[in-house]
């Protein structure tokens, strides 16, 4: 969730003060962007993957400061609530076999964190969200202790002014409230990032948000919520009513939510930033000693404290990122779609399809931005979280003028798609090793249709048609599904069902 914040009250004369500060900070970016002080190219890209802590009874297990602990290491960190952690791997360069080397390094790191939780009574549960938890285990008190989440719970709970709505309507209907932000604990994601230069930004966004439907389609893996089946992806729907600090007059005035797709295609990173200073109030309005403008003109170069703070707060699906490494600014992307899980090698193949398909999107000379109006975008991502693999998107005929067409997104990926991803991963100089390997993951995905959400509903399904209960076969769905993400196989050669002694 960012930055270290000490809980403290705030007054009028912060609010005003952060607000001031936040604008020298936006004014400071417009000049490093016109003179050109960013970093130069380097290929980096970035992944972290929120993980859930559940027993070996599927259950989630509250005891994240005691695991992390146990893991001491600084690859891993709390979150939200205390049944998450974080894992975050060091940036590499995308070139060679980074795809193999990242399936290495997270193996390595999740199966020790696996076996130090294991030591608790405790596991490393990879999945968009939790199908045990219930909503009287999403409450304030099971926030993580850190300071931050409880400044900005409540500051999210003053701003709204009474309980948020959680009211989804899928397969199932979720209907019910929440006094607090704990239910956005329940979405756990993978946040892919890429550094970029401000000439690319705009293109790789947009790349990025013209994909983030398809990214979800063939991605999903969060179904269930507080045991109620509602979307293939219900991560989205969930985090935006359980962040969205505007009461019901508010959202009938068309007050944009703090989680939010977007409204339009853009032409620079410096839109997004001011965008979330016209559009969303502070939350947590702390003010760093720093005077950016200041320390422009003495020839430094400013943290922005209070543009990345405030841009940490709006949730955005793709979202800007303002960096400093060694001194030198950079920018990046940080994708925020996927869910987690639900194995290493599906978090990996998702990666390498999004890497290549975006850097071949943002280099086509006919950008698919384009040709696909934004709410027809916005519309295809809404499809995608219901339907998941199953749904069927707009996007633009190949051919010149051809206009918009309603495809399926399994031949969409498998006609159009995968052939684009793979020559974008060969612009990053990829193997074709790793290339072939990864996407040939998402290729047998689509033709088999077999994504985490859909095994996961399979499953159930299974398990009361064999005469379990509905929590009983949630939690026999998720203990399933933990030793299956532990075994490694990517999720459309799980076996159906479970096996005799289940």
């Amino acid at each position: 969730m960012g930055e270290k914040i000490v809980a403290a009250g705030f007054d009028l004369a912060d609010r005003q003060r952060y607000r001031r500060k936040s604008h020298e900070c936006l004014e400071a970016l417009e000049r490093l962007l016109s003179e050109k002080r960013f970093d130069r190219p380097r290929n980096l890209m970035g992944l972290e993957i929120e993980l859930n802590l559940a027993g070996a009874d599927g259950m989630p297990r509250m005891i994240n400061a005691e695991v992390l602990q146990r893991i001491a290491s600084k690859d891993f960190q709390t979150e939200l609530a205390m049944f998450n952690l974080e894992v975050n791997i060091a940036p590499h360069r995308l070139s060679g076999r980074v795809f193999d080397q990242l399936a290495e390094e997270l193996r390595t790191g999740l199966g020790y964190a696996h076996r130090k939780a294991h030591e608790v009574d405790a596991g490393i549960v990879m999945i968009g969200i939790l199908p045990t938890i219930t909503k009287e285990e999403l409450v304030s008190a099971n926030l993580s202790d850190v300071d931050r989440y409880m400044l900005l719970n409540d500051q999210m709970v003053a701003a709204r002014g009474e309980d948020f709505v959680l009211d989804i309507e899928g397969v199932e209907r979720l209907s019910c409230t929440s006094a607090s932000i704990a239910p956005e604990a329940a979405c756990t994601s993978v946040q892919l990032h890429l550094q970029v230069t401000p000439a690319r930004f705009a293109d790789v966004w947009n790349a990025a948000q013209a994909v983030a439907a398809v990214q979800v389609a063939i991605g999903a893996n969060a179904p269930f919520v507080f045991g109620r089946e509602l979307w293939r992806e219900s991560r989205p729907p969930l985090f935006q009513q359980a962040t969205d600090v505007r009461p019901p007059e508010l959202q009938a005035q068309g007050v944009r939510p703090r989680t939010w797709f977007g409204e339009r295609w853009v032409d620079s990173a410096y839109e997004l930033f001011e965008e979330n200073l016209r559009f969303f109030p502070p939350l947590l309005p702390v003010c760093d000693d720093e005077e950016p403008l200041r320390v422009l003109d003495d020839g430094g170069v400013p943290r922005l404290a209070e543009l990345t703070l405030h841009n940490g707060t709006v949730y955005r699906w793709n979202r800007p990122v303002y960096g400093l490494a060694d001194g030198v600014p950079h920018l990046r992307v940080e994708n925020r779609v996927l869910p987690a899980g639900p194995t290493v090698t599906d978090v990996i193949a998702n990666s390498a399809f999004y890497y290549g398909l975006v850097r071949a999107l943002a280099e086509d000379a006919r950008p698919v931005w384009r040709r696909l109006p934004f709410a027809a975008a916005a519309e295809n991502f809404d499809t995608a979280c219901r339907h998941g693999i199953d749904a069927e998107l707009h996007w633009p005929r190949p051919v010149r003028g051809g206009g918009i067409t309603r495809v399926p997104v399994v031949k969409l990926v498998r006609d159009e798609l995968l052939p684009l991803a793979a020559a974008g991963l060969d612009a990053w100089n990829v193997e074709p090793a790793d290339r072939d390997h990864y996407l040939g993951i998402i290729e047998e995905r689509c033709r088999r249709r077999v994504n985490g959400a859909s095994w996961q509903v399979d499953t159930y399904h299974r398990a009361l048609e064999a005469g379990l209960g509905r929590e009983a076969a949630l939690a026999a769905m998720t203990r399933r599904y933990s030793e299956l993400m532990h075994q490694g196989e990517p999720v459309h050669l799980w076996p159906a069902g479970f096996p005799a002694r289940h």
